[in-house]
C-alpha cells in the first residue's frame, strides 16, 4: 500500500497526525532524503504495525538506495535487542551488570555500509520509540560530538514520534472492527 493512501485511512480523530506526517516528513529541511526516509523506514519497524511497515519499505525503496534501506532495517533490529538490554542495565537497581559484558554482536553498527551519522540518527528514533532512554543518550552524543545540530537530531525525533503515533491509531482502528463484530455475535 502507498504511503499516502495509508495516510488517508487515518480517521478523523487522528486528522493531526496526517498534518504532522506531511510536515515532518515531506516539508521538513533539517534531513536530506535518506535522513527522512530511512528514519520512516527504521520507526515503522519500530512500532511493529504490518500496513505501516510495508508501506514505508514500500515508499522507502523509492527514496532510498537498496543499502540505505537495508541499513534502516538493520537499526530497527539492532535497537530493539540493545534497548531491551541497555534499558534494563539502566532500571536495575544492582550495578554489577553494567560491570559486566554484553556478550551481544553488533557487528552492523559498524558495517551497515552507509553514512555512520545517518545510522546513528536512525538509531536514536528507534531507541526514542523503545523508550531506552541510555540508548537515547549515547546515539545523540555520538552525533553532536561529530557536528549534527540539535535540529536535525530533533527533526527525526519528530518523524519518530508521528510514525509511531500513526501505528497506534492503525492498531487501535484494526481492534474497533474485531470489537463490533464480538460484540454482536
Amino acid at each position: 500500500m502507498h504511503f499516502d493512501v495509508l495516510i488517508d485511512t487515518i480517521p478523523s480523530y487522528a486528522k493531526d497526525l496526517k498534518l504532522n506526517f506531511s510536515s515532518v516528513v515531506r516539508q521538513q529541511t533539517d534531513l536530506n532524503e535518506q535522513q527522512a526516509w530511512g528514519t520512516v523506514v527504521a520507526s515503522a519497524i519500530a512500532s511493529r504495525n504490518q500496513q505501516l511497515i510495508l508501506a514505508a519499505l514500500e515508499e522507502g525503496a523509492t527514496h532510498l538506495g537498496p543499502e540505505a534501506l537495508e541499513a534502516a532495517k538493520a537499526a530497527a533490529a539492532i535497537m530493539s535487542m540493545t534497548n531491551i538490554f541497555y534499558r534494563f542495565l539502566h532500571l536495575t537497581s544492582n550495578e554489577k551488570y553494567g560491570t559486566m559484558r554484553a556478550g551481544l554482536r553488533m557487528n552492523v553498527m559498524r558495517t551497515h555500509g552507509i553514512d555512520p551519522l545517518d545510522f546513528e540518527l536512525w538509531s536514536t528514533a528507534v531507541s526514542a520509540i523503545n523508550g531506552c532512554g541510555a540508548c537515547v543518550d549515547s546515539h545523540e552524543k555520538v552525533m553532536r560530538e561529530k557536528g549534527v545540530s540539535e535540529e536535525k537530531i530533533l527533526a527525526a525525533v519528530r518523524i519518530a514520534s508521528v510514525v509511531h503515533a500513526i501505528a497506534v491509531v492503525l492498531d487501535a482502528e484494526q481492534v474497533g472492527p474485531r470489537l463490533l463484530v464480538e460484540a454482536t455475535t
